[in-house]
């Protein structure tokens, strides 16, 4: 028997070191709602054929087809799927980026937690945080194109009307991005 507590104990504490390990490295997620993980693969990034007379480096959302394009050289652009406002939060325009940030913090508006009064009124930027690994400001108003660590939500109607995409793509698109970029919202 003390043997085989021994085996046992052994296989737990390498368990423990390789799920510890892989978390690290980001290869492990928790889902502990009865959502499916997968992100429809009609919404994964891609290059693309796009014809527009926006400058490169424009970037042009197309809320009702759920993806956002960022127009690149010679007729082509990047491809990105995303979630978008739900109905009553959806909105067009013309904006700017304004503001650019890592792992932003995120302050919910007064309107948003009016609504949702179990809000913090302040949540400090890491992977919990809503807004995901980076976050492109629009303009001054009090919408964001950010990230989510929620990719079964791309492709849907769920927010309150900022832009999210999932983690590497958002990271991709801040990298491409700069301040100043014209943003069109259709």
């Amino acid at each position: 028997m003390p043997k085989f507590r021994l085996i046992a104990a052994l296989a737990a504490v390498l368990f423990l070191s390789v799920t510890a390990q892989a978390m690290a490295q980001g290869q492990v997620k928790f889902n502990f709602s009865a959502q499916s993980w997968a992100m429809d693969r009609k919404y994964k990034r891609v290059e693309v054929s796009f014809k527009t007379d926006e400058k490169p480096g424009t970037i042009i959302i197309r809320t009702s087809q759920k993806y956002l394009y960022l127009v690149l050289p010679e007729g082509r652009a990047m491809r990105y799927g995303i979630g978008v406002g739900r109905d009553g939060f959806r909105w067009s325009g013309v904006e700017r980026v304004t503001r650019k940030a890592e792992w932003p913090g995120w302050t919910p508006p007064p309107e948003m937690r009016k609504r949702e009064p179990h809000l913090p009124a302040f949540m400090k930027g890491g992977p919990d945080n809503p807004l995901g690994a980076r976050a492109l400001y629009l303009g001054s108003s009090i919408y964001r194109i950010h990230g989510t660590a929620q990719p079964w939500t791309i492709g849907t109607n769920v927010s309150s009307g900022c832009i999210r995409l999932q983690n590497e793509d958002v990271i991709d698109l801040y990298e491409r991005v700069k301040v100043g970029a014209k943003v069109i919202v259709e």
